[in-house]
């Protein structure tokens, strides 16, 4: 399952300690983002899943910028580590 995959790059440790942080709400949205886009590929008329994919969308694009402005080398490996395309600065 795709949600292992990315959970298990945090060590049990660290999982259990900061669920709250940063890195961690990323990758679960990471996770819900590939979940619902597989989801639309079947039923592309399901407009409250593009609704909330886009929510969701919006949530890891403003924690992105934050971790960015906070420390820009955990943002990297981050970003790296998911394969995902790094934000525009504004």
């Amino acid at each position: 399952m795709v949600k292992s995959l990315f959970i298990s790059s945090i060590s049990q440790e660290d999982k259990k300690e900061n669920k709250g942080s940063v890195e961690f709400q990323i990758i679960s949205f990471t996770n819900r983002i590939r979940r619902i886009t597989s989801h639309l590929e079947l039923h592309r008329k399901d407009y409250l899943s593009q609704r909330g994919l886009r929510k969701i969308i919006g949530k890891r694009q403003r924690l992105l910028s934050y971790l960015a402005k906070k420390n820009g080398v955990r943002y990297k490996e981050l970003v790296s580590q998911l394969k995902i395309r790094e934000s525009k600065t504004r």
